[in-house]
């Protein structure tokens, strides 16, 4: 006797939650996700089996609907909007993977192009631990001396 979807996505994500702590919404979310890929999956393999398919296949694969992109930033993880994949941070080989740069990434998804591709923990670390090196400060003396260059420069071409 086969398995049913459901039973299938509660396994996958039991076997997960079991090598890496999760809280209920993220057990909640993957459930959900998963159910819907193995959905997404069956009706792709019934069309092709039927040779019905009408050739048009998502871009990126497994669809991740239903979740937005300011959601897909939560505290110990990212999930990539392209495959669905939890990361602490979408690296550029991993942007790569789907033809994308960080800022392609950020446009096509509606994020701003400051925001920072990485579970809030992490962000919130290097936040914390910038403070700490003094790199506010230095930043800002810095593009003052930047400034004061470029004016500088600007003065001796007039």
């Amino acid at each position: 006797m086969s398995k049913t979807l459901v039973e299938m996505a509660a396994a996958i994500v039991q076997s997960q939650s079991a090598s890496k702590g999760m809280t209920t919404e993220e057990v909640t979310f993957a459930l959900q996700s998963t159910y819907k890929a193995l959905q997404e999956l069956q009706s792709d393999e019934s069309r092709l089996a039927q040779g019905t398919s009408d050739g048009t296949v998502a871009e990126s694969g497994v669809s991740v609907s239903g979740l937005t992109a300011e959601k897909s930033i939560q505290k110990n993880k990212i999930v990539c909007l392209e495959c669905g994949q939890e990361f602490r941070m979408l690296s550029p080989k991993h942007l790569k993977s789907h033809g994308l740069t960080g800022r392609e990434y950020r446009t096509k998804h509606g994020f701003s192009l400051r925001q920072p591709l990485c579970a809030k923990s992490l962000s919130d670390r290097r936040k914390k631990a910038g403070k700490v090196r003094g790199l506010p400060e230095n930043l800002k003396k810095a593009i003052a001396k930047r400034k004061a260059a470029g004016a500088a420069k600007n003065r001796k071409k007039k």
